[in-house]
């Protein structure tokens, strides 16, 4: 396509003012009272610029401990107050021109040309834009203060001021210019696509004439595409232009782009001067709709494989203005299967919405608030800030509105309050601008949701406290989801939960109740309500946020703003604890565990008819919030090594192939029935696929077989075929690997299937003694026995519960909100790591990380807390950065005379389990062989200290 900078071209010209300004700090906010617009400021600055990365104000490279982080990065330049800029403008030509001063992006600005104030603006999303016709002179002094004092905003910003993104920066980013415009001028120009129809229509409002005429031509690839001239009126105007049938539309699949040029023809205007007066506009012909439970898009059926952004970005504390930054960062996103984007309380810059123009991807820009709507009559209504709110809304659209890729928008996240005030707000959006889909916010009244008459999408966790399309949840929100609670399987959708076979009516808990709100908490009224039943597309909300232990080699990235002053903190607290040489094996163990929850939760989404999308929480890390490491990327997009682009596409794409299984464990030669479903939304149909499935032993094809098909298969999600399966007769438990693809397409999947023969050898154990009593087994030690142990012992006080699924976003955040709450505090591990090499493993397939097979022997175990040992367990429990306990399941020490082998899993009620039964052989198995030498040695007086 042709060069952005070419469909982005200005009308008259642009005085571009980045470069060196005068410059001053105002901490204490006394420049206005000082003048400071009148005189010279002494230090400059390059603009555009923030504070911090021009690094003004106390030198800070080495962070004072009392200003180091854990929750987020920490910024050693943070500054908050006024800021100053001055500059000498000369402008030209004065004479029948209009001027405009515009800031792309920046906090609260004041302005004043010579020593006159002519206004301020208080925009958090969009530039600010000033008209300064009247008081321009060809040499003139322009000053620019900038204030970003938390009181001074009208709201609090939610991730546009927030320091667990982007920071409360200060400064002034992106393009910096005057913009000269002739005396007539076009202005407010929205372009209405109409992809079905092969038209436009154009609302645009003439400035500085009563009438013009103004000629219109479409282009796109080089094509010209339709074209004519229309009579125009001071004021609004609103016109079409129908173009050629050759008109490319856009889409995620075809991000083909078009641009509107106006051309004004006003009376005596001569044929060289007609480029003085045009507007060149970028659009792109798609109609996006929510027709029935799903999306269109140029009426194709789509799913949204979305992701959170909250705008971080270490190296600068704060979002990229350019677009070659955005492409690398969406282009990443879109490696990764993601075709959307939902903007968590935060709007993208221009940049953004242009690179997602180009690559295809649908964005959902959310106003920046995180709160309560009230209405009149309410004692904390506050409607100098509600209007705010609805104000930068309407900015927003008329800033991005153009922008193909802003299909929808949100009010925000998890908002509480007047739902009659919500209704009436989006009411007036949608009549505003019908180009975009509208929903009421992000998971809004979170265990009380309804669906409101304008919306046109709902974006929730649960329809009610049991009705859950989510597969995980903090415990402060119990009931948890599936892949906290169930064994692994591949059956399990969403279909029933969103819209049950039976309507029932439900009454809530009449009352006050707690619940979450923000990072914090807060007492909401239970009211009574009806059970929802959504008849519009429903996206999942924040799905996954599946925690993993940090990757220390991670932190010499931070070479920009923000340091990772957090991921050191973590790095000293593992250090102090005697492990830091475990790091590298608990970030690899922990990550392989979360990707496995990924995989099942992205699934569970796909195979459910009833929904409409999902919005990861999140690709990337999160580094604020007490620090969410959820992501499979890191803070700065990039891959943490934990598996490829490839291999994630394979369950997150445009078109998934699912295997449905009721478990992953199995005995030797049982018969399962494997179904095999398709999520498909391409572009085209798949006709007549051939599916192949294949049973691998290692590299060894030991199973074939494939179905034809007849049927061609458009977009949707339909089961295609059962396939039978005999599992081989072994007689050694083994790992298999069930592939699945159709042939000659680049369509496949896999999953691991863990095979046990029912019967198991005996165990040659005559010497070695099994209790459950410490005395009992110090005793065998005196004696030099051989004891396993399975201590009865356990306590809240010197273990920690089993759990197969791995921590919800972040142990410190939520051990906080649950003690406010007074609920449970989460478990905060992050799954096992196994010496999988270790001998006691020759008849146990494992991997190094949890996997499907050690559900049984989790499940109600405990972790025995290791402080103050030297002792490594074979394998360990993961815990968290803040707590850092050494957590042992399964260790062997040196005692006296005697071998001791510990194991707290959950082996004496499992018996029935194959993985359980083979586990308990495996032990006795070692611990009455020659290989059972343990390395570890503890005195026997310090073992009777374990209670």
């Amino acid at each position: 396509m042709e060069d952005w900078a070419a469909l982005r071209k200005e009308t008259m010209g642009k005085i571009d003012l980045c470069g060196s300004w005068g410059f001053c700090l105002d901490g204490e906010k006394e420049g206005i009272k000082r003048e400071y617009y009148k005189g010279n400021l002494q230090d400059t600055i390059i603009l555009p610029a923030t504070v911090s990365t021009a690094k003004k104000g106390k030198l800070s490279e080495d962070v004072p401990e009392e200003q180091r982080n854990t929750g987020s990065l920490t910024d050693p330049y943070f500054f908050e107050g006024y800021t100053w800029y001055t500059k000498t403008v000369e402008l030209a030509d004065l004479t029948d021109r209009e001027f405009f001063l515009v800031l792309e992006r920046t906090r609260i600005s004041h302005v004043w040309i010579g020593e006159e104030h002519i206004g301020s603006n208080n925009s958090l999303c969009t530039s600010h834009r000033y008209c300064i016709t009247p008081y321009v002179k060809k040499e003139m002094k322009l000053t620019i203060m900038v204030d970003n004092t938390p009181a001074s905003y009208p709201v609090a910003g939610g991730h546009m001021t927030s320091v667990d993104t982007q920071t409360n920066w200060n400064g002034i980013t992106g393009e910096i210019y005057i913009e000269e415009l002739s005396s007539i001028f076009l202005s407010n120009v929205r372009i209405y696509p109409d992809a079905a129809g092969r038209l436009i229509k154009v609302r645009a409002v003439l400035n500085g004439a009563e009438k013009c005429r103004v000629r219109a031509n479409v282009a796109g690839e080089g094509e010209a595409l339709g074209g004519k001239d229309f009579d125009l009126s001071a004021g609004e105007n609103l016109f079409s232009c129908e173009l050629k049938e050759t008109a490319l539309t856009w889409s995620e699949h075809t991000p083909n782009l078009c641009r509107l040029i106006l051309t004004l023809l006003p009376e005596g205007q001569r044929e060289k001067d007609l480029t003085s007066a045009e507007f060149s506009y970028p659009f792109g012909l798609r109609d996006f709709k929510a027709v029935g439970h799903y999306f269109e898009i140029n009426g194709n059926k789509t799913f949204l494989r979305g992701k959170h952004d909250g705008l971080i970005f270490p190296l600068t504390g704060h979002p990229p203005m350019d677009l070659d930054s955005w492409l690398r960062v969406l282009g990443t996103a879109k490696e990764y299967g993601i075709n959307h984007y939902r903007f968590h309380t935060c709007c993208p810059p221009r940049a953004c919405f242009e690179a997602a123009d180009i690559l295809g991807i649908y964005l959902e820009p959310e106003l920046p608030f995180w709160g309560t709507v009230t209405e009149e009559g309410d004692e904390n209504h506050n409607p100098a800030a509600q209007q705010y709110l609805i104000e930068e809304g309407y900015r927003i659209l008329d800033e991005f509105g153009n922008h193909p890729s802003f299909v929808m928008m949100s009010m925000g996240n998890e908002l509480w309050g007047s739902k009659k005030a919500i209704n009436h707000i989006l009411k007036g959006y949608k009549s505003y601008d019908d180009r975009h889909l509208y929903t009421q916010g992000s998971n809004n009244f979170q265990f009380m949701p309804s669906i409101l008459d304008q919306e046109d999408f709902f974006c929730g966790v649960r329809f009610s406290r049991d009705r859950l399309f989510r597969g995980s949840y903090a415990m402060c929100d119990a009931p948890l989801g599936h892949i906290q609670t169930s064994a692994p399987d591949t059956v399990h959708n969403y279909d029933s939960l969103i819209r049950p076979g039976e309507v029932l009516t439900g009454t809530g808990k009449d009352g006050e109740v707690t619940i979450q709100y923000g990072t914090g908490t807060k007492t909401v009224k239970m009211e009574d309500s009806e059970e929802v039943i959504p008849e519009i597309p429903v996206v999942s909300h924040e799905i996954g946020q599946y925690a993993m232990y940090p990757d220390f080699s991670e932190i010499s990235k931070y070479t920009g703003v923000l340091k990772a002053e957090n991921l050191k903190i973590f790095r000293e607290r593992l250090k102090a604890k005697g492990m830091l040489h475990m790091a590298d094996a608990f970030f690899k163990a922990s990550g392989s565990f979360a990707v496995d929850c990924y995989k099942a939760e992205i699934e569970t989404a796909l195979r459910s008819r009833e929904l409409a999308g999902f919005q990861l929480l999140d690709l990337q890390d999160f580094s604020g919030q007490g620090t969410a490491l959820v992501g499979i990327l890191n803070a700065f997009m990039e891959n943490k090594g934990i598996l490829t682009s490839g291999e994630w596409r394979q369950f997150c794409s445009d078109a998934v192939l699912l295997a449905e299984l009721p478990g992953f464990v199995y005995a030797a030669g049982e018969e399962i029935t494997v179904g095999i479903k398709l999520a498909l939304f391409r572009l085209t149909a798949l006709p007549s696929p051939v599916v192949e499935l294949c049973l691998l032993d290692g590299d060894n094809v030991i199973l074939k077989k494939e179905q034809s098909l007849r049927d061609d298969y458009g977009n949707g999600v339909y089961k295609l075929c059962d396939f039978t399966v005999n599992l081989p007769e072994i007689q050694k438990p083994r790992k298999l690997t069930l592939q699945i693809s159709l042939k000659d397409q680049d369509i496949e999947n896999h999953y691991d299937l863990w095979v046990y023969p029912e019967r198991k050898p005996d165990a040659a154990h005559n010497d070695v003694i099994i209790t459950e009593s410490l005395v009992e087994a110090i005793e065998n030690l005196e004696k030099g026995r051989r004891v396993i142990l399975y201590p009865d012992f356990l306590t809240k006080e010197n273990s920690i519960p089993g759990t197969y699924c791995t921590d919800f976003w972040c142990y410190p955040m939520f051990r906080s909100i649950s003690e406010s709450m007074d609920r449970p505090i989460p478990v905060g591990t992050h799954g096992l790591l196994i010496k999988k090499e270790h001998k006691i493993f020759r008849n146990f397939p494992t991997e190094a990380y949890t996997t499907a097979q050690w559900y049984d022997l989790i499940s109600g175990s405990r972790a025995y807390i290791l402080e103050e040992s030297t002792i490594e367990p074979i394998v360990w429990t993961i815990d968290n950065f803040e707590r850092n306990h050494k957590l042992g399941n399964l260790f062997e020490v040196k005692a006296g005379e005697g071998r001791l082998l510990v194991c707290t899993l959950h082996l004496q009620e499992s018996k029935k389990s194959l993985p359980a039964r083979w586990f308990e052989y495996c032990l006795m198995e070692y611990a009455g062989s020659d290989d059972f030498q343990p390395e570890n040695v503890i005195d026997l007086e310090k073992l009777k200290e374990m209670k």
